[in-house]
């Protein structure tokens, strides 16, 4: 008996899932990862990470020792929603779009980024199954029954939660799928409003209910801008002439993160000293040193949202290639065997590529935006405006609230990105005007990262060497060996 397209997509998903887990299997652990999993097996518990994915690992734990459990999980989200989204495309007799969703999560950048057992692939995976399970009804015209709206309210509670900054991308994909043609003001409102409920409630699920000791994790972004604003300022009225004199001269302020203020070895001093400070306190003179620097504060907001944007930087920028092995641990998280690593080294050419700069996804989603909103309404058209709309909210809280530049923080933005591009493709043609403008706006980013990177100074590669960059050209010693 042969299959249906919409059968023959989904079990290519299924397929695939399992082939990413026999390849990956136990999953990548880093830095994070390590963290977290000492927290599962000692059963104290902080709020540096959210700790709903430490609390979710510790009921599997007893299942399976190591990541394996969380390798399963965002695996199998991640595939679920996509493959869900593929079937439905299929079903309705768009097979070809159904196809370029399978290759898309199929993509060894995402493929391989989803195999490190991180908070962020938790955030993709929940909210992909979650738009999976939307997709398959609107795409039916069917309305979500009472069982699945609460799987998408628990996939999506969980995503909120699971990153501190998923807030951003979750709210709007979650208002912007409420059926209904409501006003771009009301939902606009909504999304505010629902925004700093979330916010405010966080902390109080992440410390009463799941009893997460405070740190000063909430102190990074304040010490970030400081830092900022006494590089492009001279002075933030909070930081001493000694500090600031300490940053310039150990060249702890970088754009691309905020980690050289924290370490030990270059001005952990600072830190420090704001450790025991409320964190009150701290906000004030924060809010304080940006209402008389704005200037200052805006140009190392921009330069920071560059960096992490990947727009124009330099040819080498740290941080984007997925790991291939585990880092070196004392609690037993293993690696996976040698099978996945040509997908890796592909992952860190496409990371390298226009396709790895979240900036490129950035463009896409407001030319979708645009394009959607230029068109007749469909089912599948809103959920990509969902898609586009969420991609961007998150990217655009980046300008205010990041820290560092990691790719893996952007992964949902250029994953709803470009799926929402498919969905957007196969509605059909899109009018040859507004074609062509959207096409010239992302040849033009793409042609000026490609002349930055072509003209910049190559900073020294891993994270170690980042921590000790000036700004200018690598030293020979520190370039890759041929």
């Amino acid at each position: 008996m042969s299959l249906t397209p919409m059968r023959r997509v989904a079990w290519a998903a299924a397929l695939l899932c399992l082939l990413q887990i026999a390849l990956w299997w136990p999953g990548v652990a880093m830095f994070d990862t390590i963290g977290q999993y000492t927290q599962v097996l000692s059963g104290a518990y902080d709020d540096w990470h959210p700790p709903i994915m430490a609390k979710l690992w510790a009921v599997l734990h007893p299942l399976w020792p190591g990541a394996a459990p969380m390798l399963l999980v965002q695996a199998g989200a991640y595939w679920l929603g996509l493959g869900l989204i593929a079937a439905g495309l299929a079903r309705g007799g768009r097979a070809g779009a159904g196809w370029a969703v399978i290759a898309l999560g199929a993509l060894p950048l995402f493929v391989a980024w989803q195999s490190v057992v991180l908070k962020d692939a938790q955030m993709l995976g929940a909210m992909l199954a979650a738009v999976g399970i939307v997709a398959r009804a609107r795409f039916g015209e069917r309305r979500l029954s009472t069982r699945a709206l609460i799987a998408v309210a628990v996939l999506l509670g969980y995503a909120a939660l699971v990153r501190t900054n998923a807030v951003f991308a979750v709210v709007p994909l979650g208002v912007m799928l409420v059926p209904g043609r409501r006003r771009w003001a009301y939902r606009a409102g909504a999304i505010a409003v629902l925004t700093l409920a979330v916010l405010a409630v966080s902390p109080v699920i992440n410390h009463r209910l799941f009893r997460a000791e405070p740190t000063r994790v909430s102190h990074t972004l304040p010490l970030f801008d400081l830092a900022g604003i006494a590089h492009f300022a001279g002075d933030d009225g909070v930081l001493s002439a000694g500090e600031r004199a300490l940053i310039a001269e150990k060249h702890c302020y970088q754009p691309f993160f905020w980690d050289p203020i924290g370490s030990a070895s270059r001005c952990g001093a600072i830190a420090d000293r704001f450790q025991p400070m409320p964190a009150g306190t701290l906000d004030i003179a924060w809010a304080g040193a940006i209402a008389r620097h704005p200037v200052a504060y805006a140009r190392h907001r921009l330069a920071h949202l560059n960096a992490t944007t990947r727009w124009l930087v330099p040819a080498i920028w740290t941080s984007a290639a997925p790991p291939s092995v585990s880092e070196l641990n004392t609690v037993g998280l293993g690696s996976p065997a040698k099978g996945a690593w040509p997908v890796v080294a592909a992952a860190g050419w496409l990371a390298a590529s226009p396709l790895g700069w979240p900036v490129t996804w950035i463009v896409v989603a407001a030319s979708l935006v645009v394009i959607v909103l230029a068109g007749a309404r469909t089912p599948v058209r809103d959920l990509a405006l969902a898609l586009a709309v969420s991609a961007l909210a998150l990217e655009a809280s980046f300008a205010v609230v990041s820290i560092a530049s990691d790719l893996r923080y952007h992964l949902w933005p250029m994953m709803a990105a470009a799926l929402a591009a498919i969905l957007v493709a196969s509605e059909g043609r899109v009018p040859r005007r507004l074609a062509l403008g959207c096409a010239l706006a992302l040849a033009l980013v793409i042609a000026a990262g490609l002349a930055a990177r072509a003209t910049l100074p190559s900073p020294p590669p891993g994270y170690m060497a980042m921590l000790e960059w000036d700004g200018q050209a690598a030293a020979p010693a520190r370039q890759p060996l041929p």
